[in-house]
C-alpha cells in the first residue's frame, strides 16, 4: 500500500519538478521566486493530477491476476504460512 502512495505521490510532483528543472537550466527566474510560479501552479496541478490518474489506470490494468482467476487466501500447509495468490 505505501508503495501505490509514494507512486501516486511521485507522478503528481513530477510536472512540479521538470518546471523547477526548467527554470534553473534556463536561469530565466529563481526557482524559489513565487513571482515565478504564480499563473503556471494550475497547469502544473492538472498535469500532476492526469499522470497520477494515467498512473492508477496503468496498475490496474497491467498489475492483477488473469480474468476468471480464483483467489487462494494464505494458509497454514505443513506447519508452514502459504502466501494467498490466484489460481
Amino acid at each position: 500500500m505505501l508503495r501505490l502512495v509514494v507512486v501516486q505521490a511521485l507522478l503528481f510532483l513530477l510536472p512540479f519538478a521538470v518546471y523547477a528543472g526548467y527554470l534553473y537550466l534556463t536561469k530565466r527566474a529563481d526557482v524559489g521566486d513565487p513571482a515565478s510560479w504564480s499563473g503556471k501552479t494550475s497547469w502544473l496541478v492538472i498535469g500532476g493530477l492526469a499522470l497520477a490518474i494515467m498512473g492508477l489506470v496503468a496498475l490496474s490494468v497491467f498489475d492483477g491476476a488473469a480474468p476468471g482467476s480464483t483467489y487462494v487466501p494464505a494458509h497454514y500447509e505443513d506447519g508452514k504460512i502459504v502466501p494467498g495468490r490466484f489460481e
